[in-house]
């Protein structure tokens, strides 16, 4: 298994949505669409990390059960 390099990369996403939120609240009108691409980016971040976490859960439960099942 490899090691995560770099911990502070994992607040990257939940931070972006997060700055995008408080600008929101200090800007009206036109101004708060400037902050979409941030926060578009953060949510599909967020939800590609744990699609991605997911996909590699069932593979390997997969592959135990399929170990599994050869020693039986």
């Amino acid at each position: 298994m490899k090691r995560f390099e770099n911990p502070l990369l994992s607040f990257a996403a939940p931070l972006l949505i997060l700055l995008a939120l408080l600008g929101t609240l200090q800007r009206e009108g036109s101004d708060r669409l400037q902050l979409m691409p941030a926060l578009v980016v953060g949510v599909a971040l967020t939800l590609s990390g744990a699609i991605g976490r997911s996909i590699r859960r069932k593979k390997l439960l997969l592959a135990i059960r399929s170990s599994n099942s050869e020693v039986n």
